[in-house]
């Protein structure tokens, strides 16, 4: 046995032990990430509700709660990231993507838009624009290689 053979195995071993560490404390953060947001939800439910006294303040209010789900979502397609890099061990650039959007997604959710700056709202537009159309081209790549579409 050659020395590295040995140290590609010991490599391989090292990765496998980080990405199950990794996706163990995902999990982690995850379920308590929802643990407190069903915590804060239930907790606060009756404040907010008493505090809205129009639309924008339901809007407000429901844009927090989008946020606070779309945090846990983006914390599942991490780890799905992390599941396929571990079996596949190649990062699939769809899934980043996704996870961009998700993250950029959140951001705008958040935006007080009447208080923005314009250059900012052009930044994030031409961001959102960038990022589906960079996933529009991955996906049309993947599924015309494999031969279910040959045309956008």
């Amino acid at each position: 046995m050659t020395s590295t053979t040995r140290i590609d195995r010991i490599g391989s071993h090292f990765t496998a032990v980080v990405i199950g560490a990794m996706q163990l404390l995902l999990m982690i953060v995850i379920t308590v990430a929802v643990l407190e947001l069903f915590w804060l939800f239930f907790t606060t439910a009756a404040d907010w509700l008493r505090n809205v006294d129009s639309v924008p303040d339901l809007q407000l209010a429901v844009q927090r709660r989008f946020a606070g789900v779309l945090l846990i979502l983006l914390g599942l397609e991490i780890l799905e990231s992390l599941k396929i890099f571990f079996t596949e061990h190649k990062v699939r650039l769809e899934l980043i993507l996704i996870v961009a959007v998700i993250a950029v997604s959140r951001h705008i959710i958040q935006l007080d838009f009447e208080h923005t700056d314009g250059l900012v709202l052009i930044g994030i537009s031409a961001l959102v624009i960038s990022l589906t159309a960079g996933y529009f081209l991955v996906r049309w790549r993947t599924l015309s290689n494999s031969g279910q579409r040959t045309e956008p």
